[in-house]
């Protein structure tokens, strides 16, 4: 469904991504780890057409990001870190404006609407204005905006950060329940991410791919260590 090759970001004299392949199947969520630096968000941005790459290829089912972008925008649905909104709109209106931008008018994004609200559990505040919402309650926003158009692949920046331990169940059990039909990229720097919610793991360092593995290989990589002292001795630094 997504799949990366070659993919190289230069910034000056820093090469952000150097050279990082990978593919991503329907069903799978990919947990995409690195430290601060690493080229994680740039990786994320060429995939999703925000970034265009100094070299390399990525395709959202079989279309090239380059060369196609609104096309796979259609493909995509995408939560970046922090989602923005506009806080003065009510949850329902800024769903409305979303499926406008989407495509969907009038009354054809009624049904949109009204499943993403569901998915995500957000009939309670539909009503409230953005800005009176929890953060949890703003992330789950977040990903209805981004499930709204019923997209085949998810790219997912930090979707837990900064919430507590109960939100940050609740986002994960909407990812698992999510991915049965979709490929999930999920960057993330929370380590207990990678147990609770990843079917697999790539880990970047200095723009470089160092891990391709499911989370039970990485585990057996040093036998006892915790998740963070193999993480560090892959990248040679902390997450």
């Amino acid at each position: 469904m997504i799949e990366v090759k070659g993919l190289v970001k230069t910034y000056g004299a820093k090469r952000a991504v150097d050279g990082v392949t990978f593919s991503v199947q329907r069903g799978e969520i990919l947990g995409f780890l690195g430290p601060n630096g690493a080229g994680k968000s740039t990786t994320m941005k060429m995939i999703t057409g925000f970034l265009r790459p100094d070299a390399g290829t990525a395709t959202v089912d079989g279309i090239d990001v380059t060369a196609e972008p609104v096309t796979v925008k259609r493909k995509l649905g995408y939560l970046a870190e922090s989602a923005p909104a506009y806080p003065e709109m009510t949850v329902e209106e800024f769903l409305r404006f979303i499926a406008d931008v989407r495509g969907f008018h009038n009354s054809s994004a009624d049904a949109p609407i009204e499943r993403a609200i569901k998915l995500t559990h957000l009939n309670p505040v539909r009503k409230q204005t953005i800005e009176t919402l929890s953060k949890g309650f703003k992330q789950r926003v977040g990903f209805a905006q981004a499930l709204l158009h019923d997209p085949p692949a998810l790219v997912l920046d930090e979707p837990t950060d900064g919430l507590d331990p109960n939100q940050k169940n609740e986002v994960r059990a909407l990812i698992r329940n999510m991915a049965a039909e979709k490929a999930v990229i999920l960057s993330t720097h929370i380590l207990e991410e990678v147990d609770a919610v990843c079917t697999r793991v790539i880990i970047i360092s200095r723009g470089k791919l160092v891990a391709d593995e499911t989370p039970a290989q990485l585990r057996a990589r040093q036998p006892g260590a915790r998740l963070d002292e193999i993480f560090r001795s892959l990248t040679h630094a902390d997450i």
